[in-house]
């Protein structure tokens, strides 16, 4: 049985946006595009609309690009038990409120037994 592997947003930026000049994300950029090539075929993937959505925004050209990526995967159903999750998340300081996404992504996943989270 494949590992399941929950992509979120970040990981899906990296792959589809320009190079970029600053080296840290250069580097994040350079470690997803190999993974992607390498390795990705080894897992079953999985997105949220939460990740839909994000994905979505912004300029629309670049929004394409990502959504197009987001395609083959598998769309998960955000349940109350998400929701109530990332709200205990944030209520015990795991992640600040400013990361309220961040914590429903981690739900998500968690509660769809998923062991990964692609950032």
């Amino acid at each position: 049985m494949r590992q399941r592997v929950y992509v979120e947003t970040s990981f899906v930026s990296y792959l589809t946006s320009r190079p970029s000049r600053d080296l840290v994300v250069a580097g994040h950029q350079q470690i997803t595009h190999d993974w992607w090539n390498k390795r990705q075929h080894g897992y079953d993937l999985f997105i949220s609309q939460l990740v839909l959505d994000e994905a979505g925004a912004g300029d629309a050209l670049a929004a394409t690009e990502r959504l197009d990526v987001l395609q083959a995967m598998t769309l998960l159903q955000t349940t109350n038990e998400a929701f109530v999750l990332a709200q205990e998340l944030l209520r015990k300081g795991a992640l600040p409120a400013k990361a309220a996404d961040d914590a429903l992504h981690i739900a998500i996943a968690a509660t769809q037994s998923i062991k990964y989270l692609m950032t």
